[in-house]
C-alpha cells in the first residue's frame, strides 16, 4: 500500500469511529475522539461532558465500545480514557450539539444559535462561528450565520488552533446541518506582537568589603621610624675684625 491510500483510509476511518461514537453517545455530551498508536496497542481519548455515561456501571459501556471498535473498524488493542471537557463551550463538538438538540425540540433557529454563541463569547473565546442550513423558513434551502470576535479564515492559525465540527439532524422540513467554529483564547498568531518594556534599575548600595581575618602570626610588624637628627642653628653676625699688632723686630747680633 502506497503512503498516500495509507492516509486516506485511516482518514476514513478516523470519520467513520467519529460518527459511531456521535451516535452512541449522545446523551453524554460526546466531544470529540483522538487515536494514538502505542506499542501496546491504540490509545483512543474520548472527550465527554459525563464521562459516568461512558464508563456506565462497573465498566460496562466502556467494554462493550472497546469491543465494538475492535470488531467493527479493527482497532488493535483499544484502550479506552474518559477525561472530563474542563470548559465545555470551547468545544466545538458540544456546541454543534447543544444547538443541534435545541433545533430538535422545536427552538426557533435564530433563538439557538444566538444563544449558543453567547455562551462561547462570554465563557472567553476569541472569536466564534455557527452556520446553520437548511430549509430553515421556506422550501428553499439557505443558510444564516452567526459570528462574533475575530479569528482567522485562512493561515496557520486557522488550521491549527481553530477547532470545528458539525452535526446533522434530521426535521420535518428536512436534514438541518449546524457547523460551528471556535478561536479558543490560548491560540497562538505569529503576526501578533509582544512588546516587553525593561525593567526600572534599582539603586544598588555596596557595602565596603570587610578585610579577611588573618592570624596574628601573618600580619608583618611595622618598621619603627628613627628620629630625626636635630638641627643646631647659629645666629651668624657680622663683627669688625681685629687690628693685628705689630711685633718687634728681632735684633741681630
Amino acid at each position: 500500500m502506497s503512503i498516500v491510500k495509507r492516509f486516506i483510509t485511516e482518514s476514513i476511518k478516523r470519520t467513520e469511529i467519529d460518527e459511531f461514537l456521535q451516535k452512541k453517545l449522545e446523551r453524554a455530551g460526546y466531544g470529540g475522539v483522538n487515536l494514538s498508536k502505542t506499542p501496546l496497542g491504540t490509545h483512543v481519548v474520548v472527550y465527554a461532558m459525563r464521562p459516568g455515561l461512558v464508563i456506565g456501571r462497573g465498566g460496562e459501556t466502556i467494554k462493550e465500545l472497546a469491543s465494538a471498535l475492535e470488531q467493527n473498524f479493527k482497532v488493535s488493542n483499544p484502550q479506552i480514557s474518559v477525561p472530563e471537557t474542563e470548559v465545555p463551550e470551547f468545544n466545538a463538538h458540544v456546541v454543534a450539539n447543544r444547538v443541534a438538540s435545541a433545533l430538535e425540540r422545536g427552538v426557533h433557529f435564530r433563538r439557538a444559535g444566538f444563544w449558543a454563541l453567547n455562551q462561547v463569547m462570554e465563557a472567553g473565546a476569541l472569536g466564534a462561528e455557527i452556520v446553520i442550513s437548511g430549509k430553515l423558513t421556506t422550501e428553499r434551502a439557505r443558510f444564516e450565520k452567526f459570528k462574533a470576535g475575530h479569528f482567522p479564515i485562512v493561515g496557520e492559525p486557522a488550521l491549527r488552533a481553530m477547532k470545528t465540527a458539525e452535526a446533522h439532524i434530521q426535521l420535518k422540513p428536512g436534514i438541518i446541518g449546524v457547523r460551528v467554529k471556535i478561536m479558543p483564547p490560548d491560540a497562538y498568531f505569529p503576526d501578533k506582537v509582544t512588546i516587553i518594556e525593561p525593567a526600572p534599575e534599582e539603586e544598588q548600595v555596596v557595602a565596603p568589603a570587610t578585610p579577611a581575618s588573618t592570624t596574628p602570626a601573618q600580619i608583618a610588624p611595622k618598621p619603627e621610624a628613627e628620629p630625626e637628627p636635630e638641627v643646631q642653628t647659629k645666629e651668624v653676625t657680622d663683627e669688625p675684625k681685629p687690628v693685628a699688632e705689630s711685633k718687634p723686630e728681632e735684633t741681630k747680633e
